[in-house]
């Protein structure tokens, strides 16, 4: 915070190989060669709809949580058990958000906008205009394929929206039960004095006097758009230096005395929503804004200013119910396929997930009883012929018979 200062392992046998295919490397004796010069590509795991869902996706998937636990300093027994909790719900998430991001394109939901925007804003951030470049930097930055970020950017806004549409929307909270809630936990309500702050830093670490005297300039402006009622948020999100950026900026709550003097001076008695003049930093090097979002006084907060808060609360237990409840209702419509071994904690009760192999299908066969039983059958197709069948032959004969 500023203010204080594919390689793709496993294996697969493609699905659509077709049986005339394969019954025609059997009976050339080449199969077993054809197999062995067979380069391992990749498992698929689940089918959904069009889409699929490999090992190497669930491996990265793991590999992010892994990382974040890392970051978040938990190791040891703490570590082992939060993926041992993890571990069941990586392959359920995955489903979750395909089937969120066909629904999203099923209502032509598009979105290509916002992620130019955030694109061009990310690629200004970096400092390198050249395309191809950029890409690579992405590439090592993230340890995926420029595509990949992209594709994976375009599937959380789709999944945002749907969700927003679909489920938040339909989870309706009457006033009245808000206001109970207050009358109920007063207590809850009592506040000491704090401000709620958020912050865009612009970095000058390694610029020099023209260069540092641009990125004032910048912030000056970023200052003066802020104030004119632009999303600050946004502007945070496109030109901040700091790691808080993605969160638009946010910095939380500070109690007095938490911040450093200079900075306590400049927000401690200002109203909320007010945006200060730029700050110079020296550590990180850089320019720093302020803006107050909130400040709570010392004492009984008043409905009006925890409603939204509150709202939230109840909010809360309804919409994961509310959720599950609506990507069950996506599974039970949606083709499904699992592979064995691998298990959906979401699934949809009833629905039927097996993993069919084409290739493990095998071709009909008839005895010749049962051919000698339908004569009459067969003497009404030479009457009636059908499709793909010469006129008075015998149907029998496209069938395999065992003898």
């Amino acid at each position: 915070m500023s203010i204080s200062a594919t390689k793709l392992p496993a294996t697969v046998l493609m699905d659509n190989v077709c049986m005339r295919s394969s019954l025609l490397l059997l009976s050339l004796g080449a199969f077993g060669l054809w197999a062995a010069d067979i380069t391992t590509v990749e498992e698929i795991v689940a089918k959904i709809n069009g889409d699929i869902i490999t090992r190497t996706e669930l491996s990265r998937t793991r590999k992010q949580y892994e990382d974040e636990l890392r970051q978040r300093r938990i190791t040891g027994a703490d570590f082992t058990k939060a993926m041992r909790d993890r571990e069941g719900l990586i392959l359920r998430d995955r489903i979750d958000q395909l089937l969120l991001v066909q629904k999203g394109k099923d209502m032509s939901i598009s979105v290509d906008g916002d992620i130019s925007k955030q694109m061009a804003e990310i690629q200004k951030r970096s400092g390198i205009a050249d395309s191809d470049k950029f890409q690579s930097w992405v590439k090592e930055q993230l340890g995926m394929p420029f595509e990949d970020y992209k594709n994976e950017m375009r599937n959380q806004i789709l999944t945002d929206r749907v969700v927003r549409q679909e489920v938040m929307g339909s989870i309706n909270i009457p006033r009245a039960e808000v206001r109970k809630y207050y009358e109920e936990h007063k207590a809850e309500f009592k506040r000491e004095e704090q401000i709620f702050l958020a912050e865009i830093f612009l970095s000058t670490q390694g610029k020099d006097a023209a260069a540092t005297a641009a990125i004032e300039k910048k912030a000056k402006d970023l200052v003066a758009r802020a104030r004119k009622g632009e999303k600050f948020p946004e502007l945070a999100r496109d030109n901040s230096d700091s790691q808080t950026a993605k969160e638009g900026g946010d910095l939380g709550a500070w109690k007095k005395g938490q911040l450093s003097a200079d900075l306590e001076a400049l927000v401690w008695d200002k109203d909320r929503n007010h945006v200060i003049e730029p700050v110079k930093r020296t550590s990180p090097d850089g320019f720093l804004i302020l803006k107050v979002v909130e400040r709570h006084q010392a004492g009984q907060a008043s409905f009006e200013d925890v409603e939204g808060e509150i709202n939230n609360r109840l909010m809360g237990p309804l919409f994961e119910p509310k959720m599950r409840e609506y990507l069950t209702k996506l599974r039970t419509t949606a083709f499904l396929e699992i592979k064995t071994g691998f298990i959906d904690a979401g699934a949809a009760p009833g629905k039927d997930t097996t993993w069919k192999d084409p290739a493990q299908l095998k071709p009909e066969t008839v005895s010749k009883a049962e051919v000698a039983s339908k004569t009459h059958r067969k003497r009404l197709l030479k009457i009636v012929p059908l499709p793909f069948t010469k006129t008075g032959g015998d149907t029998a004969s496209s069938k395999t018979v065992r003898k």
